[in-house]
C-alpha cells in the first residue's frame, strides 16, 4: 500500500453512519450545497451558450490530455525561458523532498501556502513541519482545519463542517484569550494572525489552477487576497501542480476562466485571478527572487494510459459534490481521501489503489447529476460502472456468478423462462399487497430494507399477447 493510501483510507461505511447521525455537520451541508448548486445553474444560465463553452472546454481538455507530454515538455521550455526553474516529481514522497531540498537549500524556516489540494494530496505541511519548517495556511478555511488538524471536506469550502461557534474555539485556543463567535470578529482576527505570518515568510508555496504551456504562466484563482500575498512577498515562490493541469494556449484560458467560478460558487469570475510568469524582474514592485514550478505524477500516468483518462479534465471546480445526493447526506471526511464527493470515488482508487477504497466505486446513486454540473462534463457515472467492473474481474464473488450463470441459462431456453415465471408467481403472490412485495425472503431480504419490490402480474405477456392474438 502506498504512503497515501496508509494515511487517507476509512473505513466509508462507518464514517458514513457517524455523519448521518452528526445533526450540526446535515444542516451545513444543505446550506452550502443547496446555495452553490442553485448558483451553479443561474451561473450557467447568465452565460450566453454556456453548453457551447463547456463543450469547448471539455475538447481542449480531450486534445491536451491525448497529447500531454507535448505540452508539459513545452511548459518546461516557457517557463525556463521566463526565469524560473521546473522540477519533475514521480510521487508524493518525491515531490514532498523537492520542496524540502529548496527550502533548505535557501534558508528557509517559515513558509506561507495558499489553497491547493495538490500540496494536500501529497501531504506536503507534514513532510515540511516534519523537515522543521513552520508552514501556516492562509486561507482562512484552510486555516481553520490546519488548527483543527483536519483534511478538507470539500474542494472549495474545506472547513464547511465547521460552525462560527467551533470556529472561534479553535481561534481561543491558538491565541489563548476568548475570542467572539461573530463572524466579523473572526474575518478580523484570521486577518491579523495571518498578516504576521506573510510578514515573516521566506517562502510561498501554492497550487496551479491552470498552467499555460505556450507562455509559461501559472494561473492562480482564488477569492481572498492570500493567494496574492503567498506569491509575491515571500522571496521563494513553489507552485506544486498535477500534471493534468496544463493547457496549450494563452487564448484557451479564458474558456476556463469562463466555466470555473460559475461551477464553484456561481460567480461570474472569482476575485482574484492571478497571473504569474517567472519570477520578479528588475524593475518590479514585488514578486519572489526565484519561481519554482514542480510537476506532480503520483499516478496520474497511469490514469492517463487507461480507460478513466477522462477523469483527468477535472478542473477542481466542485460542482459535482454540490449536486450528488450521496455527499449532501455525509460530507466529504467520509470518502477517506483528499478528494471526495462523485470525483473522489473515481480518482482517489485511480491514484492509490482501487482494492483500498472498494467501496467508493458504489458511494453513487449513478443518477447523472454529478455529470450534468460539471463545467467540462465529465461522464463520472461511467467511469463508476467501469470501476466496479474492475472490482468484478479482481474479486469476483461466487454467489454473483453462479445467479447470473443461472439467469443466462434461463434466458436462453425459453421453456423454462415461462417455467421460471410461474414459480415466481407462485411464490411471490402470498407475500404481496396492493402489487408490492414488502419484504422478500432469504438472501434477497436485504432489497426491501429499503425499498418496495414490485409484485409480479397475474398474467405474463405472453399470455396477455395469446389472448389478445386470439380476438
Amino acid at each position: 500500500m502506498t504512503d497515501y493510501a496508509r494515511q487517507e483510507h476509512r473505513e466509508f461505511v462507518a464514517a458514513s453512519r457517524a455523519a448521518l447521525s452528526d445533526g450540526k455537520l446535515q444542516l451545513a451541508l444543505v446550506r452550502l450545497t443547496s446555495t452553490l448548486t442553485a448558483a451553479n445553474r443561474r451561473g450557467y444560465d447568465s452565460l450566453p451558450e454556456s453548453a457551447q463553452v463547456r463543450e469547448q472546454a471539455r475538447q481542449i481538455k480531450l486534445r491536451t490530455l491525448a497529447n500531454l507530454p507535448r505540452y508539459l515538455e513545452q511548459l518546461e521550455e516557457s517557463v525556463r525561458s521566463v526565469g524560473g526553474f521546473v522540477h519533475w516529481a514521480d510521487d508524493a514522497r518525491q515531490a514532498c523532498n523537492i520542496v524540502c531540498d529548496i527550502a533548505w537549500s535557501h534558508g528557509v524556516k517559515r513558509a506561507v501556502k495558499a489553497k491547493s489540494m495538490t500540496t494536500e494530496e501529497i501531504h506536503l505541511n507534514a513532510a515540511l513541519e516534519s523537515a522543521g519548517i513552520e508552514v501556516t495556511e492562509t486561507d482562512f478555511g484552510e486555516f481553520v482545519i490546519q488548527l483543527a488538524k483536519e483534511r478538507p471536506s470539500h474542494i472549495v469550502a474545506p472547513a464547511v463542517h465547521h460552525t462560527r461557534e467551533s470556529i472561534a474555539g479553535l481561534l481561543s485556543n491558538h491565541l489563548g484569550e476568548p475570542v467572539p463567535d461573530d463572524a466579523p470578529t473572526l474575518a478580523k482576527t484570521g486577518r491579523r494572525i495571518l498578516r504576521q505570518k506573510f510578514f515573516a515568510a521566506d517562502m510561498g508555496i501554492t497550487g496551479v489552477n491552470f498552467a499555460v504551456a505556450e507562455t509559461g504562466t501559472l494561473v492562480l484563482v482564488t477569492n481572498e487576497g492570500n493567494g496574492r500575498l503567498t506569491t509575491t512577498w515571500p522571496r521563494i515562490h513553489v507552485a506544486v501542480m498535477g500534471m493534468e493541469k496544463v493547457i496549450p494556449r494563452w487564448r484557451d484560458l479564458p474558456v476556463f476562466l469562463k466555466l470555473l467560478a460559475r461551477a464553484a460558487t456561481g460567480h461570474p469570475l472569482s476575485v482574484y485571478t492571478s497571473l504569474i510568469t517567472g519570477p520578479a524582474r528588475n524593475g518590479d514592485l514585488d514578486g519572489p527572487e526565484e519561481l519554482h514550478l514542480v510537476i506532480l505524477d503520483n499516478g496520474r500516468s497511469k490514469v492517463l494510459a487507461s480507460p478513466f483518462r477522462e477523469s483527468l479534465a477535472c478542473i477542481r471546480c466542485g460542482a459535482c459534490l454540490n449536486a450528488c445526493p450521496v455527499y449532501r447526506r455525509i460530507g466529504g471526511h467520509a470518502y477517506g481521501g483528499i478528494y471526495s464527493g462523485p470525483i473522489g470515488s473515481v480518482l482517489t482508487p485511480l491514484y492509490s489503489d482501487i482494492s483500498h477504497n472498494p467501496h467508493l466505486p458504489h458511494a453513487s446513486s449513478l443518477c447523472g447529476a454529478c455529470q450534468a454540473a460539471c463545467p467540462v462534463k465529465i461522464n463520472i457515472p461511467h467511469m463508476l460502472i467501469g470501476l466496479r467492473e474492475l472490482q468484478h474481474e479482481k474479486k469476483r464473488n461466487f454467489w454473483e456468478d453462479l445467479a447470473y450463470g443461472l439467469a443466462r441459462r434461463v434466458l436462453q431456453r425459453p421453456w423454462l423462462y415461462r417455467l421460471m415465471g410461474r414459480l415466481l408467481r407462485w411464490t411471490l403472490r402470498p407475500l404481496s399487497r396492493d402489487g408490492w412485495c414488502c419484504r422478500l425472503p432469504g438472501p434477497v431480504a436485504g432489497w426491501t430494507q429499503s425499498r418496495d419490490f414490485p409484485a409480479p402480474t397475474r398474467r405474463s405477456f405472453r399470455q396477455l399477447w395469446k389472448r389478445e392474438m386470439k380476438r
